[in-house]
């Protein structure tokens, strides 16, 4: 049931070659009625690198050049494009058609600014929010811009705080979830940690059209870096850590947003010693209680109920990072190795490709 090798590499370096799967009709559905393709940023053999997106059938729907590493991206609601943002520090970001993938815009970030990864739409798809941050001063901040003209910068929202990074959108159209991440960095210090003693992270919760925070929740200790967020359709808040203390120690890396507090996850020690203190995705299933996360430090992912914490599925995948939810109630996970992985809580982890690219740690 894996993808053809040969023919996606083929594929990969001549731009977009069709490619099928062999022993299976379809890959799985998307949850919830988002559109049936997966588009995550790659790099490629000879060294380059690329946004890429295929369908259900396996099949490359396109493959555009970017001149740099990206990492995470988001779908503009009903409009057909697809935005993707550099990798920290990120000085632009892509707008492709979704269907063609055709480039139509590159935004640049604000002298003295950059981008860190992430950004998302408003639900009418003509605001998008976006994670940077000021490097000269350390101040993170949203900077908004607006679809309708050509990705204009109208807004700015300042966090009071260093280093976010994922945001979402809550299900009530409004509110801006957003990882404060803490951790200061610098463009000319590479990805140097500059101020781990002291740290401030916290999850936000910001007000989408004033940039008021109307909720700032810290974790108990302050070097708990509050980096990927998500939201289930319920509206529970997730948030997901990466560890800047020793290694030895084994705090919680997940947490949930309770009456004001964040309830944190502790598994077994087997558990938490083979997540390595990084999480580097968490995904809310939209059809169910599950929750996935995915540590490529420890090249482990798991699957736990989001009300109790339960355990429900652990496996081993190298460099294991993107996750997407699947209709029926399981999830996709992708690897810097190129594997697409199948993980759920009834069923054994079933690898559903093995594709000669790296992807990067977040699919769309």
């Amino acid at each position: 049931m894996l993808l053809n090798r040969r023919a996606l590499l083929k594929a990969s370096l001549a731009g977009g070659i069709s490619v099928g799967l062999t022993g299976c009709s379809l890959l799985p559905g998307k949850a919830s009625g988002q559109p049936d393709s997966y588009v995550g940023a790659v790099g490629l053999p000879d060294g380059s690198f690329g946004v890429s997106a295929f369908d259900r059938s396996g099949s490359i729907l396109w493959q555009t050049p970017v001149e740099t590493r990206c990492h995470s991206g988001c779908n503009q609601p009903g409009m057909g494009e697809t935005v993707f943002f550099e990798r920290r520090p990120g000085w632009s970001f892509y707008v492709f058609d979704t269907t063609s993938g055709t480039k139509k815009h590159r935004v640049d970030a604000k002298a003295g600014e950059h981008f860190v990864g992430h950004g998302i739409f408003s639900t009418d798809g003509r605001w998008l929010y976006v994670t940077a941050s000021r490097y000269e001063k350390g101040e993170g901040i949203i900077a908004v811009y607006d679809a309708e003209q050509d990705y204009r910068r109208t807004d700015t929202f300042d966090l009071n705080g260093i280093g976010p990074h994922e945001l979402t959108l809550h299900p009530d159209g409004e509110t801006l979830v957003i990882g404060l991440g803490g951790i200061l960095t610098h463009p000319d210090y590479d990805r140097m940690k500059l101020n781990l003693e002291t740290m401030d992270p916290a999850l936000l919760l910001m007000d989408r059209h004033s940039g008021n925070i109307v909720g700032r929740f810290k974790p108990p200790h302050h070097q708990q870096s509050a980096r990927h967020v998500s939201v289930s359709n319920s509206g529970r808040v997730y948030v997901a850590y990466q560890y800047q203390g020793p290694l030895y120690e084994t705090p919680p890396l997940l947490a949930r947003l309770e009456k004001g507090t964040l309830r944190e996850y502790r598994f077994d020690e087997d558990t938490q010693i083979a997540l390595a203190n990084y999480i580097a995705s968490v995904v809310a299933h939209p059809e169910n209680d599950l929750v996935a996360a995915a540590s490529p430090v420890g090249g482990t992912a798991i699957v736990f109920r989001g009300s109790t914490g339960e355990l429900v599925n652990r496996v081993s995948i190298a460099d294991c990072a993107g996750i997407q939810a699947l209709a029926g109630g399981d999830f996709l996970v992708s690897s810097g190795r190129g594997k697409l992985v199948q993980l759920g809580a009834a069923t054994p982890a079933r690898e559903l490709a093995d594709l000669p690219v790296r992807w990067d740690h977040h699919l769309v």
